[in-house]
């Protein structure tokens, strides 16, 4: 393999069970996921630094990879409104493309929820100017391990704390959907933040067993040497943040970046399974199936599993 990409060896089997009408695609699940940065003088170049965790590798989905803080909406955040700063629940549903501001609210809380479950970062405050500046305390702690147990909704913790949900601190970047063949399939919304001054990142995930902060450059680059695994939307959306010199240039940015979902595609090539992604050519993969294993994960028709991002 010439770089890191992360690439199970079952695909190719679900792919032609896909075609074949042996295996029902699953459907996606609404998800979000933060490139959380900060600036960094001792980065290359003083660009911005961002968060990566690497998954365990036990974990059924991308074991190995490094990717950023995210995970599913919960539909619980679209049953009540929260307090909120920033665009208005309309403007956020047009831009997320969705056809209710109660959808907009719940991708959103899912976004921030999931930032403050896997790197302990709040994204709310008292006031709508204001962050909180320390979530370390045992009581914090415990209403991060409600939400992460979903014995708690991020609509009801918001109201418990008295606090505004600040999506001006929020940008939307990309959007991506998890291939058809896929067994765990998620419609991700990709955002990027600055790390709110005062507020430390820490791994508070269980489903992590490393983080860092790198720069996007230094990531891809491990990416290209094969040094560092990952999925094709995290590299895809590290070399989009290469051009930013500071946290807030990339917050600027997001207004004008492509929310078009980005879903692979498969067509089989003489004795080759060609898998690409539109408009990112580099992830194009060619799979000869002379002799390939027929196996497809175990998967059957009517196939619906679901998992974690």
């Amino acid at each position: 393999m010439s770089n890191g990409q992360w690439y199970p060896p079952e695909w190719p089997g679900r792919i032609r069970a896909l075609a074949a009408g042996e295996l029902t695609a699953a459907e996606p699940r609404r998800a979000a996921t933060v490139m959380l940065l900060r600036d960094d003088a001792t980065g290359a170049g003083g660009a911005p630094a961002v968060h990566m965790l690497r998954r365990r590798t036990s974990m059924a989905f991308a074991g190995g990879a490094y990717a950023y803080p995210g995970g599913g909406v919960d539909p619980r955040d679209d049953d009540r409104l929260v307090r909120w700063a920033g665009p208005a629940l309309e403007t956020w549903a047009h831009r997320l493309g969705v056809g209710a501001p109660a959808e907009a609210q719940a991708i959103v809380c899912a976004a921030v929820r999931e930032t403050y479950e896997e790197a302990g970062v709040l994204l709310a405050g008292p006031t709508p100017e204001t962050v909180v500046t320390d979530t370390t305390g045992d009581d914090w702690e415990a209403d991060r391990a409600a939400l992460v147990a979903r014995e708690l909704s991020f609509a009801e913790f918001l109201e418990r704390r008295g606090l505004v949900l600040r999506s001006d601190l929020l940008g939307a970047w990309a959007r991506w959907i998890t291939p058809e063949f896929e067994p765990r399939r998620y419609d991700t919304w990709f955002f990027v933040a600055a790390l709110p001054e005062g507020q430390r990142t820490r791994n508070a995930s269980t489903e992590a067993d490393r983080t860092v902060w790198i720069t996007p450059g230094e990531a891809a680059d491990g990416y290209d040497r094969g040094e560092l695994l990952m999925m094709p939307p995290t590299v895809a959306t590290l070399r989009t943040l290469r051009p930013y010199a500071t946290a807030a240039q990339a917050l600027d940015a997001a207004s004008g970046q492509d929310l078009t979902p980005v879903l692979a595609r498969a067509r089989m090539d003489g004795d080759e399974l060609v898998l690409s992604w539109p408009g990112h050519e580099e992830f194009t993969k060619r799979v000869s199936t002379v002799g390939a294993d027929e196996t497809h994960g175990g998967a059957k028709k009517g196939d619906t599993e679901g998992g974690a991002a």
